[in-house]
């Protein structure tokens, strides 16, 4: 099992209320992605022919988060289809939950600029995130 993504909240991440904005929720969602991908399928994984582009991104706030927190965004699989699939996210701190998320995102080649079959390994690997 892949620990979860700690996030270093900066003061440049807060808006004028003093919580993290909102737009930077999709940052802690990346940061999380990048993380488990690079624990799955390793540093040299050939992102040009072998890639993902991320096609939709769903976040609900359920608690603001604060300067002084320090998050971790544990991600799952949702769903996996033939070139696309979903992971699910959960940002904690303290052992509470305060905001889930989604994000759909397909297989792509950025060499042909086209959408493909995600990758055996890749496939395998996305399986083993709980």
């Amino acid at each position: 099992m892949i620990s979860p993504a700690r996030i270093h909240v900066r003061l440049t991440d807060l808006d004028i209320l003093g919580h993290v904005n909102n737009a930077m929720y999709l940052t802690y969602f990346e940061i999380a992605r990048m993380h488990y991908f690079s624990a799955l399928v390793g540093n040299h994984w050939n992102w040009m022919e072998e890639g993902v582009v991320l096609v939709k991104n769903e976040v609900e706030y359920l608690k603001p988060i604060l300067i002084h927190d320090i998050p971790f965004v544990k991600v799952h699989l949702v769903q996996m289809g033939t070139k696309s699939f979903t992971l699910g996210y959960e940002i904690m701190v303290n052992d509470q939950l305060v905001t889930t998320g989604l994000s759909v995102l397909v297989a792509f080649n950025s060499k042909t600029q086209s959408t493909i079959e995600i990758p055996e390994k890749m496939k395998e690997a996305i399986q083993k995130i709980a």
